[in-house]
C-alpha cells in the first residue's frame, strides 16, 4: 500500500500518503486494524443485525434500525454524494476491508461470536456514512417528545417546563480564549466532549498528512477524516452539542380500508404501503418487523405490539429528520474541513454540515476567533419543538428552507457547555447553566491572573465544584430538623461544594440528593407518571420516571408548587431518610466509572472519579438512580493556533480496541489524572508501525 503508518509512544497513529485518496485508505485500513470489533458492532447496529450474531438483548435496536430506516437512509445519502466525497469515502472502504479479515482473526470479541477472517463480510460504500447515522440517531431531541407529551397527558401542560430538561444526552464543554488573553498572542481553544463512555472509546486519535494537508483530530471509528475536533496547523475547531431542536415526531393515523393500511392526509386517507423484514435472533426465532415510510417520514412507534403490560398501545409515530428529508448525512463538509486554512474556509465548509447541529469555537492563525453554529434546524410553528405535530396538518409541515444560524466573532473568550446562551435558542432544553457559569468563572480567573496558558486551558475541564449546591442551600439554611439529620444539615451548609472522589461530604450530598428525587417521585402529585408507559423498551432511559424527575430534581425543588408540591417538606424528608443511612464513604467509592462494553464484559476499568453531573467535570450520575458514572469525558484536547507542538490529548482508555494490546488502556491513568498526551508534530520522533500491511487486498 502507498503510505506510512508511524505511531507515537501511545500507539496513536500518524498516517501520510501522497494524496488524498490514498490517505482516505490509510484510514480505512489502520482504523480496522485498531478497532475491528468496535468497527463491526456500529456496522451491524447499522444494518439491524446485532440480534443475528449477539442475541435477542439487541432485537430491540434491531427493530428501530429498520423502521427508521438506518441503512436506507445511508445508501441514499451516499448515491448523492459528489464525485470527490464519493471516491473519498470508497477509498476508506476499500482500506477497512483490506485489513478487516486478519483483524477480525486476531480480535477476541469476534472469535467468542464466531466471527472469523473468512467469514466476515465486506463493508457496503455506504457503511461509514450509516456508521455515523448510528452515533447520532437518538443523539438529539425526538426521544424527550415522547417524555414531554407522557407529561402533558397525564399531568397537565403546567407540568412540561418542570420535568423538561436536558435528557440523555450528556454534555460537554468548549472553551475559546482570544489572543490578547495568551502567552503567546495567539488563540487558545480547549474542551472535552461528554457522551456514553464506551470501551473501546467512541473517539480514535489520528493525524492525517498528504500534500493537500496535514490534520490531527479526534474520528469515529469506521468514518474518514475527523469530524469535531481538529487543529490543521493553521485552523483549529471544536464543537459542543448545540442541544437544538431538529428533529420531528408527527402522530399519524392509520386505518384498514377496503384495499389495506391507509395513513390520514390532509386531503383524506391515502393508501400506506408497509412492508415486512425479517431480523433474525442468535438462538431464537426470527422475528418480522413492519415497515412504513409515511410522507413525513418512518414510522418509529406503535407498529408492533411491545407496549409494557398493563399499558395502551403505543400511538403511531413518524420521524421526520434533516438528514432523510434531504438524503444527506453531512459527508460534504468532511473533505473541505481537512483542506482549510482559515475560519472562513471552516466556516464554508460547515454549510454542508446537516446533524447534529453543533455550536463551534473556531480559531486561525491570523487570531481570528469565531462562535458559530453548524447544522440544519427546520423552520416549522414553535409548538412541534416541544410536542409532536399532526401527520394530517398543513400547520405542522415544515417551511422550505432552514432556520438561520447565528455566527459571531469572539473578541475576548468563549464557553459552550450545552447552555441556552451558547446554543442560540434553537432548542427547547438546555443543561442547566451551572456548567457555563462555572467555566466562564474560571477562565476569567485565568486572564486575571496573566496570560492564558495551554496548560491552564487544559485544566480547566477538571473543575469539580458543583453549581447545583448553591440552589439547594436556601432550602437547606431553613429546614427545620433534628439529631443526626441536623448534623447533616450543617454538614452540606458547611461544604465548599467540591466532588472531590476523596471527600465523604460530596457522598452524602448524593444521599441527601437521592432521598430528594425518590421523594419527588412517590410525590402523588406525580403519581400519574408512574402508570407503565406504551413505547418500546429502546426508549426507556428517556422514559424512566426516576431519572427524569432526577434530571429535573432542582427545577421541582423550586417550581414545584405550581403542582401542589412542598418543598420545604421534601427537603426535611430527605435529611432525615439520608442522615439514617450513615455511609461515611468517600465519593470516588461510590462514584465509579462504568464503562459501556457491547458484550457486557468486564473491561478492567472500574475506578473511582471525581465529578458529578453538572460539574464541568461532569462524569454524570442518574441523580436518584445510582452513583456510577456511566457518562464523561470521552476526549480531552488542548488547540494552540501558535505552536501545534504545544498542544495535546487523551481519550479514556487508549488507541487500541485489543484487550492484549500495551495500548489499550494506556491513556487512563492520564485521563484520571487530568493529563494530557503531547501531540508529536515531528515525523522523526514517531516510530514505524510494526503492524505488516495485508498481503493483497480482498
Amino acid at each position: 500500500m502507498t503510505g506510512e503508518v508511524r505511531r507515537d509512544a501511545y500507539g496513536i497513529p500518524h498516517l501520510r500518503a501522497p494524496d488524498v485518496l490514498a490517505l482516505a485508505r490509510l484510514q480505512g485500513r489502520v482504523a480496522a486494524q485498531d478497532r475491528a470489533w468496535q468497527m463491526e458492532l456500529e456496522r451491524w447496529r447499522m444494518e439491524g443485525r446485532t440480534a443475528e450474531t449477539l442475541g435477542p438483548a439487541w432485537l430491540g435496536w434491531d427493530v428501530f434500525a429498520r423502521q427508521v430506516r438506518l441503512e436506507a437512509t445511508a445508501r441514499a445519502a451516499f448515491e448523492a454524494l459528489d464525485p470527490a466525497t464519493r471516491a473519498w469515502v470508497e477509498a476508506y472502504v476499500e482500506g477497512v476491508d483490506e485489513a478487516l479479515p486478519a483483524a477480525a482473526g486476531r480480535s477476541p470479541e469476534l472469535a467468542g461470536l464466531g466471527v472469523t477472517a473468512s467469514t466476515v463480510r465486506p463493508w457496503a460504500p455506504w457503511t461509514p456514512l450509516g456508521v455515523f447515522f448510528v452515533q447520532h440517531v437518538l443523539f438529539a431531541s425526538f426521544p424527550g417528545k415522547l417524555w414531554r407529551s407522557l407529561v402533558a397527558e397525564r399531568l397537565g401542560p403546567d407540568a412540561l417546563d418542570l420535568l423538561s430538561i436536558e435528557g440523555a444526552t450528556g454534555g460537554s464543554n468548549a472553551v475559546g480564549v482570544a489572543g490578547r488573553h495568551t502567552d503567546s498572542g495567539l488563540p487558545v481553544i480547549a474542551g472535552d466532549p461528554h457522551r456514553t463512555i464506551e470501551l473501546p472509546g467512541v473517539y480514535a486519535q489520528v493525524r492525517l498528512a498528504c500534500p493537500d494537508f496535514d490534520v490531527v483530530g479526534l474520528a469515529f471509528p469506521g468514518v474518514p477524516g475527523v469530524q469535531h475536533f481538529g487543529h490543521a496547523g493553521e485552523v483549529a475547531w471544536a464543537i459542543t452539542n448545540a442541544m437544538a431542536d431538529y428533529q420531528d415526531l408527527y402522530r399519524e393515523e392509520l386505518r384498514t380500508g377496503p384495499d389495506g393500511l391507509q395513513v390520514r392526509e390532509a386531503d383524506g386517507w391515502r393508501a400506506a404501503a408497509p412492508s415486512t423484514e425479517t431480523v433474525r435472533v442468535r438462538d431464537a426465532d426470527p422475528v418480522e418487523v413492519t415497515v412504513l415510510v409515511t410522507a413525513r417520514g418512518p414510522v418509529v412507534t406503535g407498529l408492533d405490539p411491545s407496549s409494557a403490560p398493563g399499558s395502551d398501545p403505543a400511538p403511531v409515530h413518524s420521524l421526520r429528520v434533516p438528514s432523510q428529508v434531504g438524503a444527506d448525512l453531512g459527508f460534504g463538509a468532511l473533505l473541505p474541513l481537512l483542506r482549510s486554512r482559515s475560519t472562513e474556509d471552516v466556516e464554508r465548509a460547515l454549510d454542508a454540515w446537516v446533524e447534529p447541529v453543533n455550536s463551534v469555537v473556531v480559531a486561525d492563525t491570523t487570531g481570528r476567533l469565531r462562535h458559530l453554529l453548524a447544522g440544519r434546524v427546520p423552520d416549522r410553528d414553535a409548538r412541534l419543538r416541544r410536542l409532536p405535530g399532526r401527520g394530517w396538518d398543513p400547520a405542522d409541515r415544515w417551511r422550505p428552507g432552514w432556520v438561520a444560524r447565528p455566527a459571531r466573532d469572539v473578541e475576548d473568550h468563549v464557553v459552550n457547555a450545552n447552555d441556552r446562551a451558547s446554543g442560540g435558542g434553537l432548542g427547547e432544553e438546555y443543561a442547566p447553566p451551572h456548567r457555563a457559569l462555572r467555566l466562564d468563572e474560571l477562565v476569567r480567573e485565568q486572564v486575571a491572573a496573566g496570560p492564558v496558558t495551554p496548560a491552564g486551558a487544559s485544566r480547566l475541564s477538571l473543575d469539580t465544584k458543583l453549581g447545583a449546591v448553591e440552589v439547594a442551600r436556601p432550602f437547606l439554611a431553613r429546614a427545620q430538623v433534628a439529631d443526626a439529620a441536623e448534623v447533616l444539615r450543617r454538614r452540606l451548609l458547611d461544604w465548599d461544594a467540591r466532588c472531590d472522589a476523596g471527600s465523604p461530604t460530596a457522598g452524602a450530598w448524593a444521599d441527601w440528593r437521592h432521598e430528594l428525587v425518590a421523594w419527588f417521585v412517590a410525590h402523588p402529585a406525580l403519581a400519574p407518571l408512574q402508570q407503565p408507559h406504551p413505547h418500546a423498551a429502546l426508549f426507556g432511559p428517556w422514559l424512566h420516571v426516576p431519572a427524569r424527575v432526577g434530571l429535573a430534581w432542582e427545577r421541582l425543588l423550586t417550581r414545584g408548587a405550581v403542582l401542589g408540591i412542598d418543598p420545604d417538606e421534601g427537603v426535611r424528608v430527605a435529611l432525615e431518610r439520608a442522615a439514617a443511612r450513615a455511609d461515611a464513604r468517600p465519593w470516588g467509592e461510590r462514584h465509579r466509572l462504568a464503562a459501556d462494553h457491547g458484550l457486557g464484559r468486564s473491561t478492567g476499568t472500574d475506578v473511582p472519579l471525581a465529578g458529578d453531573a453538572n460539574c464541568v467535570l461532569a462524569t454524570s450520575t442518574a441523580p436518584g438512580v445510582g452513583d456510577s458514572a456511566v457518562k464523561g469525558p470521552v476526549a480531552r484536547y488542548v488547540w494552540d493556533l501558535a505552536d501545534r507542538g504545544r498542544s495535546g490529548w487523551v481519550v479514556p482508555f487508549g488507541s487500541s480496541g485489543d484487550p492484549g494490546s500495551p495500548h489499550h488502556l494506556d491513556q487512563l491513568p492520564l485521563w484520571l489524572s487530568g493529563e494530557l498526551v503531547p501531540l508529536v508534530t515531528d515525523w522523526d520522533r514517531l516510530v514505524p508501525d510494526p503492524t505488516p500491511e495485508p498481503e493483497e487486498p480482498r
